[in-house]
């Protein structure tokens, strides 16, 4: 009755998944990366009583049964190693991809989040302007890939300092927000080869991460400037992190936030002045939690679970054999 659609060493999913055992609730992990190599989908559309299963590891998945889906960390495609024709094999990709997008329209579930409202939700310029139309403080902020146009906005900033960030990065060119330099601003010709996020560097007295399940805000004080490096928490993540009050107008604003972008979930990056005002940065629909829970202790996974438990239907079942 639940499916998360996860990767098989996803500390976040099998967290909840525990969380959902202490529940009496099964949940079932999919790997995208079995399929379609290692698991084979069978569905007759357009029949009430068409098949709809997913044969995965050993298990048959009726998908007509589940209703709630867990849209955590989607792997990519295992592809069969037997298309080593670069044109069968980006074909036989589309197919794929063709049968799963049209197959999670079918599944009559509550999804968290859902899959379209997850990924436009993740697009750092569309959050800076909901964030800004429901009233939270946001950075000065330029994204640009013209190098004069960036030089303007870094003179216009002054003493204050600017950052730059990537809008996601990959595992092989992972990025931290930086603090712009002075020598590097030699360097900024190179824009022009993809825009740049640049912003106002925003004095910190702590950052805060709020992770937001369905109605429940759990905000985190990061005490980033105890760190040696103050720009970016994910650099030191030795250092205290305590439960935080937010403000009620914050927290309403937050999930006007939510509300407008379509998300069940969302782990929510702020930044809190000396004066006491929290700046949005950024959020992420799949945002990690664990390192916050084991230093705040605030029971994150087990909301997450709960949130699961109280949209499914406990009167069916999901596996067969």
């Amino acid at each position: 009755m639940i499916l998360i659609i996860s990767s098989d060493d996803d500390m976040h999913a099998l967290a909840v998944m525990d969380e959902l055992r202490a529940l009496g609730r099964d949940a079932t992990l999919l790997n995208l990366a079995d399929f379609p190599k290692n698991a084979s989908l069978v569905v007759e559309p357009g029949s009430v009583n068409g098949r709809r299963e997913l044969h995965l590891r050993g298990q048959v998945v009726d998908l007509s049964r589940i209703n709630v889906v867990w849209w955590r960390r989607p792997q990519p495609y295992g592809m069969h190693e037997a298309l080593v024709d670069p044109v069968d094999d980006n074909f036989a990709l589309h197919e794929v991809d063709e049968a799963i997008q049209g197959l999670y329209l079918t599944l009559d579930a509550t999804w968290i989040n859902d899959p379209a409202r997850d990924q436009q939700a993740a697009r750092k310029l569309w959050q800076l302007d909901v964030a800004r139309d429901v009233g939270l403080e946001v950075p000065r902020t330029m994204i640009t890939n013209d190098p004069d146009a960036a030089r303007d906005f870094i003179a216009q900033e002054g003493a204050r300092g600017v950052i730059y960030k990537p809008f996601q990065g990959s595992e092989e060119a992972w990025r931290e927000t930086r603090l712009l330099k002075p020598e590097e601003t030699k360097q900024l010709d190179a824009v022009k080869y993809a825009p740049v996020i640049f912003q106002e560097y925003i004095e910190a007295e702590v950052d805060i991460r709020v992770t937001v399940v369905g109605d429940q805000l759990f905000a985190a004080a990061i005490h980033s400037q105890k760190a040696e490096y103050k720009v970016d928490f994910r650099m030191d993540m030795s250092v205290e992190i305590t439960p935080i009050e937010l403000s009620a107008e914050v927290s309403g604003k937050l999930r006007a936030l939510m509300h407008r972008l379509g998300l069940k979930y969302g782990a929510i990056d702020l930044r809190r002045r000396p004066d006491g005002r929290d700046v949005f940065l950024e959020i992420n629909p799949a945002g990690q939690w664990l390192f916050v829970e084991d230093k705040s202790q605030q029971p994150i996974s087990r909301a997450m679970a709960g949130l699961m438990a109280r949209h499914e239907r406990p009167d069916l079942q999901v596996l067969r054999a």
